[in-house]
């Protein structure tokens, strides 16, 4: 399965969708830079949705923990949406629910970016 990603903006909330496996690679480090470039283009409510992502190692965890500190020193929250499967059973041995805002789904996610006042 090949990784996708791609981002859209539903009102204020910018949504990046990930999709397949996200491990060390190129893809990684490409996906990594457009949601950084997001961020330093303003964005100061970002959800990234990964309900299409089947895998994840420790540099995709790595890199979501990465993405959501630079949220958090823009003064902006990053939430981490529909984790299913090995990818949320990797993110509760890891205990990323600490340093990143997870949420069940999309949904749920823009709700609290909604409700935050960020």
């Amino acid at each position: 399965m090949i990784t996708e990603s791609t981002a859209r903006k539903l009102g204020e909330i910018d949504i990046v969708d990930i999709s397949g496996h996200l491990s060390l690679d190129h893809t990684l480090l490409s996906i990594e830079r457009s949601i950084l470039n997001l961020i330093e283009q303003g964005s100061r409510k970002l959800v990234v949705n990964l309900s299409g992502l089947v895998s994840i190692d420790s540099a995709g965890v790595g890199m979501l923990m990465g993405c959501s500190g630079q949220m958090e020193q823009k003064q902006g929250k990053l939430r981490i949406a529909g984790a299913q499967g090995g990818v949320a059973r990797t993110f509760e041995v890891v205990h990323l629910g600490r340093v990143a805002a997870l949420d069940a789904d999309l949904d749920a996610a823009c709700r609290a970016l909604g409700e935050s006042g960020a």
